[in-house]
């Protein structure tokens, strides 16, 4: 009876009032992953372009090289050092 308000965006979407809270270190990561994605999947498309950008090309490759460091110091602060 009792159930909580369901999101009109639909399933897995960030509620408005989900937007105020501070993201955890694991929603951080899978918004990283899916921006890392994305920025693949542009890059591909441009590659099927026989006259591609090649600025744009450049910066997307320098994007989603950052955010592959991002998402691998995320893991590295989610993953305890078993060596430590």
């Amino acid at each position: 009876m009792n159930e909580p308000p369901r999101s009109p965006f639909g399933r897995g979407h960030i509620t408005p009032d989900a937007a105020n809270e501070e993201p955890t270190p694991a929603m951080r990561l899978m918004e990283m992953m899916a921006r890392h994605r994305a920025l693949d999947e542009k890059i591909d498309e441009l590659y099927e372009f026989p006259y591609k950008n090649q600025i744009l090309l450049q910066r997307l490759k320098k994007e989603k090289l950052r955010l592959k460091d991002t998402i691998e110091h995320l893991k590295d602060d989610l993953i305890p050092d078993l060596n430590a």
